[in-house]
């Protein structure tokens, strides 16, 4: 191997560690706020509103920050396709990390009234905003520096990063309901894993630091002043249908991860250190299928495997909660890790997929805007469907059905983008000005920019 070919292998693993890395962190901090709301938020925030109020409250609260992720995703599109990938990663993390640990200090509604809950909400929405930002330019660091033939394995890596940030997440939690009584947990116990974010984002900007500049992006030609209003002009198409594609993983993730935490231990009975061990031992099987799905990708296809992986997802939308409300271990478990694993194979093949969809002057807006509308629509609204659907019901299994005609929809999405297995996103010392961000075949077949794929 040549300087050069060693050079960017070099670049190409520290942009992957760079990513991981930091993506794990962001997302851990975005996860605890979900597991606090489902255990404690609703009392210690907003105790004058009743069981279920509270828990409304809380999780609406929970929805403001997946509102605010597009307006993350234009600002720090705009940035990263101006500015650059790096320096746009940085102060991402610090806003997202030091709102996390702002939340760790806030005193809870006894203290400060409703001024509490109103700082929560703006905490919340700059934790929202910071992670709008995050997701595009962690891929595209990977995306713009991997070779086409393996695009998929390589952003397998940042998707293991929600995977590690929700088992920290919950690992830390755990661990705290198993050392402390339930009144110390409710007083002071919760507050830790926020206030650790200081921690963790001071080893997440040690490592950003370190990572070089895309290459793609240092070559590139010209750039947009705006970069959103020309993706919305000329690229809304795959962001509406992106973003619907994957809506059907972000409900699922956020139901299995979030709702099924409050629903089994307030509406079941079952102890909240059951279900959050289920959860941990479940996120092992979405590491490896995340791993296989995305690696996979690079031979059968993006948007193949993501049909499949949402046809599974629909499926096993109608047996979650049926098995869970048996109250048996084991089928509760079977029913966790199952949606777990599911999970995994959807999201593998996206940190790849998104990309690969939008030219290099405006790849960080168009990325980060796609993925963050599937998580206002499946993520902001679906825990709050699912409060209301069981209170109205008395079960959850019609948010099963909810589940499921989202999976139908996001079918439909799907038949709406191209393939883009082998695309080339630009090359170094060519032309990087969207001239070249095309679908090639790579050796494979030639698919249209728009439609279907004729031999799908």
């Amino acid at each position: 191997m040549d300087a050069e070919g060693a050079w960017r292998v070099g670049q190409l693993r520290r942009a992957a560690a760079a990513a991981l890395i930091g993506t794990a962190i962001e997302f851990y901090d975005f996860f605890i706020y979900g597991t606090a709301a489902a255990l404690v938020f609703g009392p210690v925030f907003f105790p004058e509103l009743g069981t279920v109020g509270a828990l409304l409250a809380a999780f609406s609260v929970y929805a403001v920050a997946f509102l605010a992720r597009p307006v993350g995703a234009v600002v720090f599109g705009h940035f990263g396709d101006r500015v650059g990938r790096k320096a746009t990663l940085v102060v991402s993390l610090l806003l997202m990390g030091l709102a996390t640990a702002a939340v760790g200090l806030l005193p809870g509604f006894g203290v400060w009234g409703w001024w509490s809950p109103a700082a929560l909400v703006v905490l919340r929405v700059c934790q929202g905003v910071g992670l709008g930002g995050e997701w595009g330019g962690a891929a595209l660091l990977i995306a713009e520096n991997a070779p086409a033939g393996r695009r998929g394995r390589y952003g397998g890596f940042l998707q293991l990063g929600p995977t590690i940030g929700f088992v920290l997440a919950n690992g830390v939690f755990l661990a705290l309901q198993l050392g402390l009584d339930e009144g110390a947990f409710r007083v002071w116990g919760w507050r830790v894993p926020f206030l650790a974010s200081f921690v963790m984002v001071a080893v997440g900007l040690f490592v950003r630091l370190r990572v070089e500049e895309s290459p793609l992006f240092r070559t590139a030609g010209r750039r947009e002043r705006l970069p959103v209003l020309e993706v919305l002009r000329e690229h809304w198409r795959p962001v509406l249908a992106g973003g619907g594609a994957i809506t059907v993983g972000y409900a699922l993730f956020y139901l299995t991860t979030t709702y099924t935490l409050a629903y089994a231990t307030t509406g079941l009975g079952v102890a909240s250190t059951l279900v959050l061990s289920m959860l941990l031992v479940g996120a092992a099987g979405m590491a490896a299928t995340v791993w296989l799905s995305a690696s996979r990708s690079d031979r059968w296809g993006r948007r193949r495997t993501l049909r499949w992986a949402t046809v599974l997802a629909a499926v096993w939308s109608l047996v979650l909660f049926p098995l869970l409300e048996t109250v048996s271990r084991p089928l509760m478990f079977v029913a966790l890790a199952g949606a777990m694993a599911v999970l995994g194979c959807m999201f593998g093949p996206v940190a790849a997929f998104l990309p690969e969809l939008f030219p290099t002057r405006v790849r960080y807006t168009g990325a980060a805007l796609t993925y963050n509308l599937g998580g206002v629509i499946g993520g902001a609204t679906t825990p709050l469907v699912a409060t209301r659907l069981t209170g109205v019901y008395g079960t959850a299994q019609p948010v099963g059905w909810y589940l499921a005609v989202l999976g139908v929809l996001a079918l439909g999405c799907l038949r709406l983008l191209p393939e883009t297995i082998g695309a080339e996103l630009g090359s170094v010392g060519g032309p990087t000005d969207g001239s070249a961000d095309r679908p090639s075949d790579g050796g494979r077949r030639r698919v249209p920019r728009w439609g279907t794929d004729p031999a799908a």
